[in-house]
């Protein structure tokens, strides 16, 4: 009898197996039911598949960071420069792969239901970009998974959800996913930054702060297209045309700024390679090489306060799709929602 009951049992939950595989493959609407909840782990603990870490009593105060680790099927949740968090992932599987880049949070809804994949369910979604990419509770298979966007077991994603808003940072790389302490970006944004010989006056820019006055600020350096982009809350409000930067390979580098300060009123930064093999680049050679416009270099130095991300690229941005690279640097179309 206790034969028959365990294999009853046994093809229950094989029944149960192949339903949620067919609704998987499929792509149809995946119910509560098989989200993966998450289980509290400790704060020193390898995660296992589905569990997190969260103890934001650490550092209760400053800016959040996201980084999330492609090899690793890791997120990690910074606040000024603590990690207060990490959890399992399921990124995009192979078809689908989740992009590499900088990205900033788009909004936010707890309940969010997509219109791309028949209604299904996407709780505590944080969108990334307007094309399909986002961090959300889901399913944890222990791999990758998704159709792009990065699954978080459910109570993981509730608690992430509290301590993120509109225009916070999140990296995803390929790379390492630990934030290396630095102060270079103060003085690669400094006022006093020595303005390269050809350049006298102004240079070439505009500056619409006005545009919005008030909300997170990203600024990306894009070598490739020797261009300098300001965005505050998601919305560009200044660019700059740079010098001499065409040739320069400095693989993607992103810098996020605390709100620890230096004596001479530096802020701390914290820098991540987020794509490529290329060692950190040199920012006072690269301060005096870029020719940054002197009177837009002070204007962006005026609205740096912590939270502020600075990116620095040698790939070709284009806010619409990932760049040739692979790697996003900003993604601000709206023209599809998922």
């Amino acid at each position: 009898m206790s034969r028959l009951l365990l294999t009853g049992r046994k093809l229950r939950i094989l029944a149960f197996s192949i339903g949620v595989l067919t609704m998987l493959l499929s792509g149809g609407v995946i119910s509560a039911e098989v989200f993966t909840k998450g289980k509290q782990a400790g704060p020193f603990t390898k995660l296992q598949n589905g569990e997190y870490s969260w103890h934001p009593e650490i550092s209760p105060e400053g800016p959040v960071l996201i980084i999330v680790s492609i090899p690793e099927q890791r997120l990690f949740v910074y606040r000024n420069g603590v990690r207060i968090g990490k959890s399992t992932i399921s990124s995009g599987r192979a078809g689908h792969r989740t992009p590499t880049g900088v990205f900033t949070i788009l909004e936010k809804e707890v309940d969010h239901t997509s219109t791309i994949y028949k209604g299904a369910s996407m709780p505590y979604m944080e969108r990334l970009t307007w094309g399909g990419i986002a961090l959300h509770a889901g399913y944890l298979p222990g791999y990758s998974d998704s159709h792009g966007c990065v699954r978080l077991p459910l109570e993981f994603a509730k608690k992430l959800f509290t301590v993120t808003g509109k225009g916070t940072t999140v990296m995803i790389t390929d790379g390492s996913p630990t934030p290396v302490s630095t102060a270079h970006p103060g003085y690669f944004l400094s006022a006093q930054g020595k303005p390269p010989i050809a350049q006298t006056d102004g240079g070439d820019f505009e500056w619409n702060p006005e545009e919005a006055p008030a909300g997170p600020v990203t600024i990306v350096v894009s070598t490739k297209s020797s261009r300098m982009y300001v965005f505050r809350n998601g919305i560009e409000i200044g660019r700059a045309v740079l010098q001499g930067s065409e040739d320069l390979n400095v693989g993607t580098y992103a810098f996020t700024a605390l709100s620890t300060l230096y004596p001479d009123g530096r802020h701390h930064w914290n820098s991540i390679n987020v794509g490529g093999d290329h060692d950190a680049p040199d920012l006072h050679e690269l301060s005096d090489r870029l020719g940054i416009p002197p009177v837009f270099r002070a204007k962006v130095h005026d609205i740096i306060e912590p939270g502020t991300t600075l990116v620095i690229s040698d790939a070709p941005v284009n806010r619409a799709s990932p760049v040739d690279t692979g790697v996003n640097v900003l993604t601000t179309d709206e023209n599809s929602k998922r």
